[in-house]
């Protein structure tokens, strides 16, 4: 019995942070676990900023109500679906992720939550355990199942390695370079080709 188990922002939409450093005309927030590995750091740099710039988390909902999901992902992950069990497993938070989950037919989602004070102002982020997405994984797999992962990022290769099956979906050169051994896509129908063939084994 399998059950797939994908990151959601770079994979099926856009990545959230990068879209808000656009609108809000702030590029360092462009920076995502694309270019950095440990996203405890990352957060707390990205909290910082928008502290400094006096940013709240509705301004950032502002900006992810007016996102849609990534071209044909909504198709693809409705196939995906039909064809096993499927898990989005995303570092994002409830408080980011429902405007974007409800566009694309409410797949579960497991992700993290944020803590703000009175003014609005994002304090914390609370991470849902250690290392979500390879600890969800492999939780899983103690249940029976056998995963198939995939992601695009650096925070998504524990539960692509440990896996039955994984790839990497729309990631850098770098990490392409660094993790030959995976394979990776572009495009959804590709994707969507290999993992049938390993629900077929």
């Amino acid at each position: 019995m399998y059950i797939t188990c994908l990151d959601m922002e770079g994979v099926i939409v856009p990545e959230i942070w990068i879209e808000f450093s656009k609108v809000s005309g702030i590029p360092e927030l462009s920076r995502t676990t694309r270019d950095e590995p440990d996203y405890d750091k990352l957060m707390k740099w990205r909290i910082s900023v928008l502290k400094e710039h006096k940013l709240t988390l509705k301004d950032i909902q502002n900006v992810i109500s007016k996102i849609d999901p990534l071209p044909g992902a909504k198709d693809f992950l409705d196939e995906l679906r039909s064809l096993c069990q499927t898990v989005v497993l995303s570092d994002t938070f409830e408080e980011f992720a429902q405007p974007l989950i409800k566009k694309l037919g409410y797949p579960v989602l497991f992700c993290n939550s944020l803590e703000t004070d009175e003014n609005g102002f994002i304090t914390a982020h609370k991470m849902r355990c250690a290392q979500s997405k390879l600890t969800t994984v492999k939780a899983l797999q103690s249940m029976g199942y056998e995963t198939i992962a995939f992601g695009d990022s650096y925070n998504d290769l524990g539960m692509i390695q440990a896996s039955k099956a994984g790839f990497l979906f729309r990631t850098t050169e770098k990490i392409k370079a660094d993790y030959p051994n995976i394979p990776a896509f572009t495009e959804y129908n590709d994707l969507l080709a290999s993992i049938k063939q390993v629900l077929k084994k």
